[in-house]
């Protein structure tokens, strides 16, 4: 090989490393930008809980009175973090879980040198905080999540299933009664207080209360048909609230607080007239309407879940035996 060869071999193997650096350096930077990349925007209520360890409020949160089987995903980066199954209810304010998927969160001691931060172990991001020795569950743990730091994916088992849901929706007085005691019955997955049967849209508590709105306070009832039916949630209602006083339930008194079943499908409304007359056959002065149901108005959050969230019972809805 001579000079000139040589030289030429020296500058190929030169070049060949500094190609092979200046890639090593575009796969770091492609490295980094996609970590940026997997990290979804966030809006400013969001970067407030999840950057900046804020704590968004009891009660109000998208996933607090929330039953689906399913997934909780860490809203920042996607990374799961609880399965459903984990999920129990302890009445605090915030989505309680008393186990996370293996390795999905880390455990840091709180800026405030008490409480112990949980923190999203693929992005950091703040999820909430840790207790434990609380005695709610067997693993006497608790980790007490906000809602805005998570996004719920479904099992495809229960997407398939929700298909199959019936939608029955009842007024019966005030609807925090109502709601607490369909919420207990098996087969219910999930029962929502609102407004229905009015001429206003997007009604607040205050104008159906003024009376001018003809709204009634109802509970909207989802539950698996394969589980429970129809006829018997109807025959619940009938016997949880007094379905013979007008525009009144015990000392609640005005329209709003009328007895009327909304039915959803012709068999419903079927079924909701054989029991009235089966009630009426016994003696019982029905005044409960059959209506076709129209828009259902979720009401404020601060009505849902009224009972459980103040450790109470309801004054006006007690069960009386009526079939």
């Amino acid at each position: 090989m001579n000079q000139a060869d040589n030289y030429f071999v020296k500058f190929e193997k030169g070049f060949c490393m500094n190609r092979f650096f200046i890639f090593y350096l575009m796969l770091l930077s492609t490295a980094s930008l996609t970590g940026q990349i997997m990290k979804n925007e966030l809006t400013p209520e969001e970067k407030h809980v999840i950057i900046d360890k804020g704590t968004e409020r009891p009660f109000t949160g998208e996933y607090y009175n929330f039953h689906q089987k399913g997934t909780y995903v860490c809203k920042q980066c996607g990374a799961p973090l609880y399965n459903s199954s984990d999920k129990f209810d302890s009445f605090c304010g915030w989505p309680s879980f008393d186990n996370a998927i293996d390795g999905a969160v880390k455990q840091l001691p709180d800026a405030d040198g008490r409480r112990t931060e949980i923190v999203c172990a693929k992005c950091g991001g703040h999820l909430g905080h840790i207790f434990k020795g609380e005695g709610f569950t067997p693993k006497n743990t608790r980790h007490c999540v906000n809602s805005i730091s998570m996004k719920f994916i479904p099992d495809n088992s229960v997407q398939i299933q929700n298909e199959k849901t019936e939608t029955a929706i009842f007024a019966g007085g005030c609807f925090w009664g109502v709601e607490y005691q369909l919420k207990k019955q098996p087969g219910v997955l999930s029962v929502e207080s609102g407004y229905i049967g009015g001429k206003t849209k997007n009604p607040t508590y205050e104008e159906v209360c003024s009376h001018k709105t003809g709204h009634a306070e109802a509970v909207k009832v989802i539950f698996d048909p394969l589980k429970t039916n129809y006829e018997k949630l109807a025959k619940l209602f009938f016997e949880i609230h007094d379905p013979t006083q007008l525009n009144r339930q015990g000392p609640d008194i005005g329209d709003q607080y009328r007895s009327e079943i909304f039915y959803t499908t012709p068999q419903q409304k079927e079924i909701a007239e054989k029991l009235i007359k089966t009630l009426k056959e016994k003696g019982y002065k029905v005044v409960t309407k059959v209506t076709p149901a129209g828009t259902f108005w979720p009401a404020e959050k601060y009505h849902q879940n009224y009972y459980e969230r103040k450790g109470t019972l309801p004054y006006c809805h007690s069960y009386t035996k009526r079939f």
